[in-house]
């Protein structure tokens, strides 16, 4: 997609709509090999009820880039240090026609690329620090879930998962334990990612974006 893109509901409905959602639909299925296009799907998933032209034009876009590198895929190494690393960002109010925000997670197992996910809030984030804590929130969840699954095949782990935040803000938040009037309505969330790193089952670290 290209960067930058904003796509909202400024151009003309398709004539054929469900020739847009055969597209999506195909394309959703090609994010289970294919991480590089979980986010512009996830976007163009957003307009299956009224696709517009300007959305079809971002699909295909997505089609070309898939054609021109067929070969990009994931690679899973012989040799890992079976450390889990993990990475999650959002953008501050992303949506043009809702204003809420986009999550989004990677999660490594040494350097194998084991899972990611792009989805969009479930509520307006009233700041940037917010919308970056409650990705943080997810990652933890699935950083929570991984570490259960290893150890359900034998791999305990002893050793906390690292995870990388590029918002001061919110990795602050996650060391204060004083909430105030700014950060008491994601207190849930605040909880949760603190219990996960007293009882050293992550750690948080600060990323340059």
């Amino acid at each position: 997609m290209e960067r930058g893109l904003k796509l909202s509901d400024n151009s003309d409905l398709l004539k054929e709509p469900s020739q847009f959602r055969r597209l999506v639909g195909r394309l959703i299925y090609l994010t289970v090999s294919r991480p590089d296009i979980t986010y512009a799907v996830h976007v163009l998933s957003r307009f299956m009820h009224q696709p517009r032209r300007l959305h079809m034009d971002a699909a295909l876009r997505v089609v070309r880039y898939l054609k021109s590198a067929p070969g990009q895929g994931l690679f899973f190494s012989s040799s890992s240090d079976f450390k889990l690393r993990a990475y999650c960002d959002s953008d501050w109010a992303g949506c043009p026609l809702t204003r809420r925000s986009t999550s989004g997670y990677c999660v490594f197992l040494g350097s194998s690329l084991i899972s990611w996910r792009s989805k969009r809030q479930k509520t307006v984030s009233l700041s940037s620090a917010e919308a970056e804590y409650r990705a943080m929130t997810g990652v933890c969840c699935e950083l929570t879930w991984l570490r259960c699954l290893l150890k359900d095949l034998g791999f305990t782990h002893h050793e906390p998962a690292l995870l990388y935040c590029d918002n001061k803000a919110a990795l602050h938040i996650a060391a204060n334990p004083v909430f105030h009037e700014r950060t008491r309505h994601i207190e849930m969330d605040c909880h949760y990612v603190r219990d996960k790193i007293q009882d050293g089952s992550v750690i948080t670290r600060y990323i340059v974006s």
